[in-house]
């Protein structure tokens, strides 16, 4: 009896999961959240445009979908663009927009996970940011290129695990108050419920210039039980760099929609976007 029963709650508990998510549709934003997310868009650009910018923004996803923050994103970075009239996007999924690059002056990459860009796209990519033009990452554009370390080294670093989850809200500082980048912020660290990365190598503070990290004196931040701790105890969370004649933007904040209906966290974005396209003049060098 105690057999059939077990297998019963067992085949109970299988029909009541929830069904895979379809990684190939962006999931619809209620009104209530996108209401949210054109409130929080900032005005206008930070800096005059040089000449008019296009991005294709990706989301694809080989491995975990961030469909929430798949779908805020896309829809905060459209909607910023067309709002200040720093850039126009193109929204993509499919690998053969590697193909044809040249039409763009940054490649934005939303939550994609695991990506496969084959020899020629990832040698396209590569000499696309190192020409001059720009590189942007949102969450889990670092949960990618693995077997790739020219494009790992190019983001900066690698997914090693989000010991800060989804359902806390977490503290940051800011590491360059005084940066044209973070400007946003007043100088004041501030908190956000957010899932947060840490890195493994190729990240390091020696080519790059970090901007926001995890800020540990706070008590659930810094209490949060990490399970392969950093030896230096560095939890970057944004930072900027050059890659070549390029620019790299990155920025870990954006695991969900909410994240998209911060005032400053988009301002952060679109600053970042814009230093990313060449327009926003900000050292990148390592401190």
């Amino acid at each position: 009896m105690k057999t059939i029963l077990c297998i019963l709650a067992l085949t109970i508990g299988a029909f009541a999961q929830k069904p895979p998510p379809d990684k190939t549709k962006v999931p619809d934003l209620s009104a209530d959240e996108l209401q949210k997310i054109e409130a929080a868009l900032p005005a206008k650009a930070t800096a005059k445009l040089k000449s008019a910018r296009k991005i294709l923004v990706f989301w694809r996803c080989e491995g975990f979908f961030h469909g929430s923050g798949i779908a805020g994103g896309n829809k905060a970075i459209e909607l910023m663009g067309k709002k200040t009239g720093a850039y126009s996007v193109d929204i993509a999924r499919e690998y053969e927009a590697f193909d044809n690059l040249a039409k763009y002056d940054a490649v934005l990459l939303n939550n994609t996970t695991r990506l496969n860009l084959s020899d020629a796209q990832q040698k396209s990519l590569l000499a696309f940011v190192r020409g001059g033009k720009g590189i942007i990452g949102v969450h889990a554009a670092t949960d990618n290129f693995y077997e790739w370390p020219d494009g790992a080294k190019m983001m900066g670093g690698l997914f090693c695990g989000h010991p800060w989850g989804a359902g806390g809200t977490w503290a940051f500082k800011i590491d360059e108050p005084k940066h044209p980048l973070t400007k946003v912020f007043g100088g004041k660290g501030f908190k956000l419920k957010d899932e947060i990365y840490q890195f493994k190598d190729p990240y390091t503070r020696a080519d790059r210039r970090v901007l926001l990290s995890l800020d540990l004196t706070d008590e659930a931040t810094g209490k949060v039980n990490i399970k392969a701790p950093r030896a230096d105890n560095d939890y970057a969370v944004a930072w900027i760099k050059k890659e070549g004649k390029g620019r790299v933007f990155y920025c870990s904040l954006g695991h969900a929609a909410n994240v998209f209906m911060e005032p400053a966290i988009l301002r952060f974005y679109l600053d970042g976007i814009q230093y990313a396209l060449g327009d926003l003049a900000a050292d990148a060098s390592p401190k």
